[in-house]
This record gives structure tokens, C-alpha cells and sequence, in this order.
């Protein structure tokens, strides 16, 4: 057994049930329409994914509705029990749920901002403690008896405001980290732009005495020398090992890396054709998908697999010198335009190009020289991209691991030790947690006798 870990002064190990009412939700009768359609939050579990307090649900109810199951007052706590567990809200005005959420309705003894944030770390509990099932379920009994660690009312305020502020920070990095992978994608469209317009290397004609009139102005067809293309087998869903042999799905050259993950098994090793088989510096291209990916190329740079061309695969054979260029001006904006233009079919889901049209692609060819100085430019640049892509994704994860580990501290007293230092008096004796519990706890007992006398009346 693991040493229980020693608590601040002050502060008491406790159970959800101890800080107030834990109540599961209900859905009014779907028969009864008068439910459905009035000003009050029906709190389905998909209001949690943002956290925080529930400004908007996609379901409400009306007074006749919100009369005929648990009502939720403002500032209670709502938590996914079903499912997905561990979703946390915060009501703001008179609310219910559905039966897939528990929730707390905290004694006003308690800081419920602070409540909140320590049930937003109770997930692993929930998810340890949920009932063996296909579905994941915390009943009402269990998750009455979620732990927490009760600090002092002052206490309570104090590590709910730091966090506020904290989080709100993270919170703030983690959104505009977000936003570097669409800025990185727009970056790599101007660079095969100014690629395949000249400005790329603008500066590099003039140290050179040249200029665009050097460039020509070719078909695809006068780049590529043929096309291959495979057949569409029946096949085993799962990709080839060892000495199996297999095809290659569109996805595999979908999103500008081949993936040779992305194949398929050939029941019949006598299916496989050996002359279409995938070999490193293969230019392949899709010639069948969505109409924003269709005609992506890729050129193959490991095969460590058995695999062969698809139907909807195909292999553009040409001079090697060629490859990196079309595949920059094909993938870019004037290239996709080329691509689309040139599409057949009726379904959006799937588009087709044909190797005549294709073929029929124009394209700006330069100089031998200045393709070259081109492709080694954008190799050069998409690098950097990739570079500060990894870079901004290994910030996401520390993010991520910082908004736990702030909670973790907070919830170990280590955010409000100094406080507690400079405030002895507002953590012991009557300003205790232990003392608060009792205030709780008497509360409690005074309202009793009251429900009791009520429910009397009501039968009489």
C-alpha cells in the first residue's frame, strides 16, 4: 500500500456527498411536446465538451418540463457519468440534465468555482471506478463518493482565483499554438506559388542574367513520357507483412507522404503484377477522390512492403530531374485549379481526372539550372516548416500536461503555501475545513425536520 499523502493544515479528506446534494438527471416525457422549447438549459453531455459554465445547450425546457424532473439551481455542477466521464460544467441559471449526468448542487458554505476545478480532475477516479460494462457507467452511490480534498473557505477562494487566472493563460497559449498549423499551410501554398510563378527565385535570374522569357511553357504530357496504372482486386482490408503482397489504397497518396500503411492485402499472390509494383522514386498521383484531394502526388521515397498500383493509383514515368518540379507546381494553387477544372463526375465524394486530361495540363518548365535552384529552395523552406510544425506540437503536449499539473499542485496546497503561511488565522479552528464539514453537516441536519413537516402536510 501507497503512503497516503499528508494534507496541508487545514485542509480534510472528504466525499462529494459531504459538500452538498448529488442528484441524476432525468429527460422529461419526449411524448409530452408542451416539455420541450422554454428557457430553461436541458444539459445533455455534449453541452460539457467546453467546460465551464453552460451559456448555450442544444435542447431547453419549459416550466411544465423542468417541473417533472430534478431541478439544478445556478452555480451546481454538472458531470458525465455515462460514456464519456469526466465532463465538467457549470450551471448559470435554473437547469436539468439527462439521466447520463450526476450532479452536485454544493453547499453555499463552499466555494463552488473551487469545487469545479477539483471535479475536473476527478476523470482517472471515474474511469477506475466505473462499473465493468461495454458502456462506461458511474452510478449516483459511486460518485457520491468521489474524494476531495477540502481546504479552508478563505483557502477554497484564493486557489479557485489563481486558477482561474492560470488557466485562462494556458488556456490562451494552447488556442494560439492552434492556430500555427493553418499559418504553416497557407506559408507552404505562397511558397509553391512564388515557386511556380518566378519570384521564388527572382533574384537568383539576376545574378544570373536571366529572366522569365527563359522559362517554356510545356504540357504535362511533354514532361511525363507514359502513364501506368493498376487493376482493382478484391482484397484482405488489412496491409501485407512479411512476404505478403498487396495494393496500395488512395489514402496512401493522399496527404503529400506515401504511406505504405495505407494498402490492402491481395488474397492471391498470383494477382500481384510485378511490373506495377511501388520502387523508391515513384511519382505516383491519384487519379479518383475528393475533389480537394484528387490528383495529390507524392514521389515514393521507402517501400519496405510487397505492394502494387491500384486502378485509382497512378504511376507517371518520366526523366528524374522533372519529378520534384511537377509535383511542386501540381501541388500547387495554379496547379490544383488545372487539376479541379479538369474533374469528371457527378458525387463530390468522388471525382475522377483521366490520363488524357491530365496529360493536358499546361505547365511553366524552366531552365534545367533554375528548376534545380527551385526545388531546392521550397525542399529548403518546407523543411523549416515541418521544423516549427514538430516544434509547435511538442508545445501542445507540454500545454496539455501543464493545465494537469497546475490542478495537481493546487489540489497539494503547493499554489497556496505561501498564503497559508501569511494567513494562519483563516485555516485553523473555526476557520478550519474539518469545521466547515460541521457546518455543513449541520445545515443539513436543521433542513430535515423541515422536509419532514412538509411531507406531513402533504399528506394530511
Amino acid at each position: 500500500m501507497t503512503a497516503e499523502v499528508k494534507l496541508p493544515e487545514g485542509w480534510k479528506n472528504c466525499q462529494l456527498i459531504d459538500l452538498g446534494s448529488v442528484v441524476t438527471g432525468k429527460t422529461p416525457s419526449t411524448k409530452i411536446t408542451e416539455n420541450f422549447g422554454g428557457e430553461f438549459p436541458f444539459i445533455k453531455p455534449g453541452d460539457l465538451d467546453n467546460g465551464g459554465f453552460i451559456k448555450n445547450t442544444a435542447d431547453t425546457l419549459t416550466v411544465l418540463g423542468l417541473s417533472s424532473v430534478p431541478e439544478l439551481p445556478p452555480n451546481s455542477i454538472a458531470v458525465t457519468c455515462i460514456g464519456n466521464l469526466g465532463k465538467v460544467g457549470i450551471t448559470t441559471q435554473r437547469s436539468a440534465t439527462n439521466q447520463q449526468i450526476n450532479s452536485v448542487i454544493p453547499s453555499e458554505h463552499l466555494s463552488y468555482k473551487f469545487l469545479y476545478h477539483q471535479i475536473c480532475t476527478l476523470k482517472p477516479w471515474l474511469e477506475a471506478e466505473a462499473s465493468a460494462t461495454t458502456v462506461a457507467i458511474i452510478n449516483k452511490g459511486k460518485f457520491s463518493k468521489a474524494p476531495i480534498k477540502l481546504p479552508p473557505l478563505a483557502e477554497q477562494k484564493v486557489i479557485a482565483d489563481k486558477l482561474d487566472t492560470l488557466l485562462a493563460q494556458v488556456e490562451s497559449s494552447k488556442v494560439r499554438l492552434e492556430r500555427i498549423p493553418q499559418i504553416l499551410k497557407r506559408f507552404r501554398q505562397s511558397v509553391l506559388a512564388a515557386a511556380v510563378n518566378g519570384e521564388l527565385t527572382e533574384e537568383w535570374r539576376g545574378k544570373h542574367q536571366l529572366d522569365l522569357k527563359t522559362w517554356k511553357l510545356l504540357k504535362v504530357g511533354d514532361v511525363v513520357e507514359k502513364i501506368e496504372a493498376g487493376k482493382n482486386l478484391k482484397c484482405i482490408e488489412v496491409p501485407p507483412v512479411g512476404d505478403q503482397k498487396g495494393i496500395i489504397k488512395i489514402s496512401a497518396v493522399t496527404w503529400g507522404i506515401f504511406d505504405e500503411e495505407e494498402s490492402k492485402t491481395l488474397p492471391l499472390v498470383s494477382d500481384f503484377i510485378e511490373e506495377r509494383r511501388i520502387k523508391v522514386g515513384d511519382f505516383l498521383i491519384s487519379r479518383a477522390n475528393t475533389l480537394e484531394l484528387l490528383g495529390n502526388p507524392v514521389i515514393v521515397h521507402k517501400v519496405t512492403k510487397n505492394l502494387m498500383l491500384s486502378d485509382k493509383v497512378l504511376r507517371l514515368v518520366m526523366h528524374e530531374a522533372d519529378k520534384p518540379w511537377l509535383c511542386i507546381f501540381l501541388r500547387s494553387t495554379t496547379g490544383r485549379i488545372e487539376i479541379e477544372s479538369r474533374s469528371t463526375g457527378n458525387q463530390l465524394s468522388m471525382r475522377n481526372i483521366g490520363q488524357k486530361a491530365l496529360l493536358d495540363i499546361d505547365i511553366p518548365k524552366p531552365t534545367v539550372e533554375e528548376q534545380t535552384e527551385i526545388v531546392r529552395r521550397v525542399e529548403q523552406l518546407f523543411a523549416y516548416a515541418d521544423t516549427v510544425e514538430q516544434q509547435v506540437q511538442n508545445a501542445l503536449a507540454r500545454v496539455n500536461n501543464l493545465t494537469q499539473s497546475i490542478l495537481a499542485k493546487a489540489f497539494r496546497g503547493e499554489l497556496t503555501a505561501q498564503w497559508r503561511k501569511d494567513n494562519p488565522d483563516l485555516i485553523c479552528g473555526d476557520n478550519s475545513a474539518e469545521a466547515l464539514l460541521e457546518k455543513i453537516k449541520a445545515e443539513r441536519e436543521a433542513i430535515k425536520p423541515e422536509k419532514k413537516t412538509q411531507a406531513r402536510k402533504m399528506t394530511a
